[in-house]
């Protein structure tokens, strides 16, 4: 049997490297142009507050000129970190692109509180409703971008000062990111000694959960148990971690007006707290069906109950083997 050659990740088609003089420059015109946007906030006054063009021209073209220039910095920040990011989840040991996500960061800081000057603005804009809708409804950026811009204006009263705003996202990097970044670190560095065919391996934490559909039992519950026992060796980081960042929200959200911590995520997805009911009382409704089909499946595994390590357990035979194009091809042919 020939072995296929499988491809590897390769991100030269949007920067040729981290250290690279285009992704430099990269980095250097989004400074640019989150600059040239505070300098547009100060002159255009745009802030909660702020003076408010009565005409309904220069009010569109004074939110468009803001969209414009936010757009252009988050598309090109979501290049920037998503090409940085796909270094560092792939590699948790790339200190240079750790590091280089730690400078990026700060960038991304100085856009929320581009964005907090904005909505504020926006919510006093929005107080005169005609001239507001007036504006919207002319051709331009603020007629295209109008729900976005109307869901700011509705969202601006959950935001704290500007001075509030600016000191918690600041704070974000050495306190609820800073627990994000070393909850990814800790689980994704975290490797099992597994013993399969005579040899010990040390798997990482995710090629260890793969291990739960293999077709030997002992396999599957000695990787069940040595999973458990991983997470239990790393629980008091883990867990400082969930509270670190947890408990940011809850203060936050306290802080903001919000009612509880479900209000936020509510408003985010866009629906209301009757949909998100309907949607739990259907997940809720489907339950019996799980309770038939677990104790349906031991039968066929001949149990009388599953055990952790069986959830996920094959029910059948497949002497089938896909190689790399052929799985390729039967995706696109399929989905």
């Amino acid at each position: 049997m020939t072995s296929e050659t499988l491809p590897h990740w390769d991100l030269s088609n949007v920067y040729p490297g981290l250290e690279s003089e285009e992704f430099g420059q990269a980095t250097s015109q989004i400074k640019a142009q989150l600059e040239d946007l505070d300098q547009y906030l100060g002159t255009k006054e745009i802030a909660r507050g702020g003076t408010v063009p009565q005409d309904p021209a220069a009010l569109a073209e004074t939110i468009g000129g803001y969209l414009d220039r936010m757009n252009a910095i988050l598309r090109l920040g979501a290049t920037l970190r998503a090409y940085v990011a796909s270094f560092v989840s792939t590699d948790p040991y790339n200190n240079t692109a750790r590091k280089t996500m730690s400078e990026l960061e700060p960038l991304l800081v100085q856009v929320q509180r581009q964005q907090v000057k904005f909505d504020g603005w926006i919510g006093t804009v929005a107080e005169q409703a005609e001239l507001f809708q007036a504006a919207l409804a002319l051709e331009g950026p603020a007629q295209e971008h109008g729900f976005f811009v109307t869901e700011a204006a509705e969202q601006s009263r959950y935001l704290m000062s500007e001075a509030e705003e600016g000191l918690a996202a600041e704070l974000s990097l050495s306190g609820f990111r800073a627990w994000g970044k070393l909850q990814g670190v800790v689980t994704s560095q975290l490797k099992v000694p597994f013993e399969r065919e005579g040899r010990v391996e040390e798997l990482p934490i995710t090629v260890l959960q793969n291990l739960r559909t293999d077709a030997d039992e002992a396999v599957r519950r000695r990787a069940h148990e040595a999973e458990v026992a991983a997470w239990e060796s790393v629980r008091e980081p883990l867990a400082a971690c969930m509270n670190g960042v947890k408990g940011t929200v809850v203060t936050l959200n306290r802080r903001r007006g919000r009612t509880d911590a479900l209000h936020e995520p509510i408003d985010q997805a866009r629906i209301d707290r009757d949909t998100l009911e309907a949607m739990l009382g259907a997940m809720h409704d489907s339950f019996p069906m799980f309770r038939r089909y677990f104790p349906a499946k031991a039968r066929l595994l001949g149990k009388e109950a599953l055990a952790w390590w069986d959830l996920y357990a094959p029910v059948g035979k497949s002497e089938k083997r896909y190689t790399y194009t052929e799985a390729q091809e039967f995706i696109l042919a399929n989905f």
